[in-house]
């Protein structure tokens, strides 16, 4: 239990409440921290499964952890996302994406029970959706322009692509 990839994977779970206090308060620093906290969130996530496939360090605790992890760290954020911006352009396509994390991870769970969990691997659909689901809350939660780019609208629309990718991948399960 006790590796850097598992180690890495609690480290996502205690950001989660640094990153909901950044987003939440008011202030552009904030929002500067908060980007950085949750790239770092992705980064760990990416670090530790490469480590636990390069080492041999995968354990079950990690196979469990990492997509609760996952799973938390992205609705908890929509959450505040959605809260701070209520309008129906960031609920909608975050109803659709948590919806889809809760039913693919019941299916998961559903077909692990069946001994065929690899039946519902990850496919490339899913991490193109992880990609730019990364890069939607990046934008939406720093919100500034930066040189004229519009970062909020970018946002936006990195939202509803992960939201295209997030029902595509759920149809390929």
């Amino acid at each position: 239990m006790r590796n850097i990839p598992n180690l890495l994977t609690i480290l996502r779970v205690l950001l989660i409440p640094v990153l909901v206090a950044l987003v939440a308060t008011p202030g552009i620093s904030n929002h500067y921290w908060a980007a950085f906290v949750f790239w770092v969130i992705g980064v760990s996530d990416w670090l530790d499964g490469y480590l636990a496939r390069q080492m041999n360090l995968s354990s079950r605790f990690g196979a469990f952890l990492d997509p609760v992890a996952d799973k938390l760290c992205v609705v908890v954020i929509l959450v505040i996302l959605v809260w701070k911006d209520p309008r129906l352009i960031i609920a909608i396509p975050s109803m659709i994406i948590i919806a889809r994390e809760v039913f693919v991870s019941g299916l998961r769970e559903w077909m692990s029970g069946l001994g065929l969990r690899d039946a519902v691997a990850v496919d490339f659909s899913g991490k193109l959706k992880t990609g730019a689901q990364g890069f939607a809350i990046i934008f939406l939660i720093y919100q500034v322009d930066f040189y004229g780019f519009p970062v909020y609208l970018a946002g936006i629309a990195c939202l509803w692509l992960a939201t295209a990718l997030a029902v595509i991948s759920m149809l390929n399960y």
